[in-house]
């Protein structure tokens, strides 16, 4: 039987929700109807899942936060502190340290702030998952919910791992690099499940608290869609992540090793890795070139950069014409860096 567990992020710092000059204060266990935005979230997923874990990035909230479940009369919640890395930092820190934490086959991350999660909407997300390795909902306009995700976790984690290696925070590069993705609709079957769509009300100010807004959103996506763009291709994650960790510019060996990692994920279409490892390329050059002060690399550096831009951009059509526009956008930004990077390094 597939075993199930529930992910509370719950280490931000919830900027947006203070006051001008005010005391700090924890959204977590900001009031909702009398009741803690934390114990709302856990009340609402528990039962869904076979294990319940709060992420959180300091100790000092950690008690806080059991503290503050056993005056509610919670239990069997695990609480832990993010996963130590200079490498990376934000939420994937924080859904890396959930899945590393997690014994179940599958994961749910769900944000502290979304205290009205249909449990409905959560079993629907975890029973759909079906040979996907990622559910994330994405609304009419091609928008995510991207820290609201199912995962599966042996494989997901291994992607997060690579993603936090080489410096890159963003959750949304889970989605682009586990390939395999099923992007749930709100607006097809969820809201039969939940008419008012209020599981995906965000309590991001203080004003949230008193008006409960769902999201408004138009636009051609109003049915569930599952993306397969290949397989996940492990040996070369798992080469990538340790050349990011060497990052050793005295092996002149690198650049090329990259290159024939970057040629492999070429020939076979996966464009979101290709191009990472060809940014990396041209970054290993760009170390190499400080080094040695020899004017070829730039230009290898700069070919580098420029390949793993084209990588980028196929990466991009393929989204934009299945409309996921905002994993489209996110695409065509990294794009974009790697041409003005390309510019740089050449005056």
């Amino acid at each position: 039987m597939t075993k199930r567990a529930a992910i509370i992020l719950a280490g931000g710092k919830g900027s947006r929700f203070q006051t001008q000059n005010g005391v700090w204060q924890d959204k977590g266990l900001a009031l909702l109807e009398g009741k803690p935005l934390l114990v709302h979230v856990v009340e609402n997923i528990q039962h869904e899942s076979d294990e319940t874990l709060v992420v959180v990035k300091e100790k000092q909230r950690k008690v806080v936060y059991d503290e503050l479940l056993e005056k509610h009369g919670i239990s069997k919640v695990k609480i832990v502190t993010d996963v130590k890395a200079k490498t990376s930092g934000g939420p994937l820190i924080a859904i890396l340290t959930g899945l590393k934490a997690a014994k179940s086959d599958i994961c749910l991350t769900v944000p502290s702030d979304m205290p009205l999660l249909n449990p409905k909407v959560a079993e629907y997300m975890f029973k759909e998952l079906d040979g996907s390795f990622v559910a994330v909902p994405m609304w009419p306009d091609g928008k995510l919910e991207t820290l609201l995700m199912v995962l599966h976790r042996k494989n997901c984690l291994k992607i997060a791992e690579a993603l936090c290696q080489l410096r890159r925070e963003r959750p949304d590069d889970i989605i682009r690099g586990a390939l395999k993705d099923l992007f749930v609709a709100p607006l097809g079957k969820i809201k039969k499940l939940d008419p008012d769509l209020k599981s995906f009300i965000n309590i991001n100010y203080q004003q949230d608290l008193s008006q409960l807004t769902p999201r408004q959103s138009q636009g051609p996506n109003m049915e569930d869609l599952r993306l397969n763009l290949g397989e996940i291709p492990e040996r070369e994650i798992e080469q990538l992540s340790a050349l990011a960790k060497s990052e050793n510019a005295k092996f002149p060996e690198i650049p090329k090793i990259l290159v024939d990692t970057a040629e492999v994920l070429e020939k076979k279409s996966l464009f979101f890795w290709a191009a990472i490892s060809r940014e990396y390329e041209g970054k290993f050059l760009l170390m190499r070139q400080k080094i040695e002060k020899d004017t070829n690399i730039i230009k290898e550096a700069k070919a580098a950069f420029l390949k793993a831009a084209e990588n980028y951009a196929a990466e991009s059509e393929i989204y934009r014409q299945n409309r996921c526009f905002r994993l489209a956008q996110r695409s065509k930004s990294d794009q974009e860096w790697c041409e003005m990077q390309a510019k740089i390094i050449t005056g």
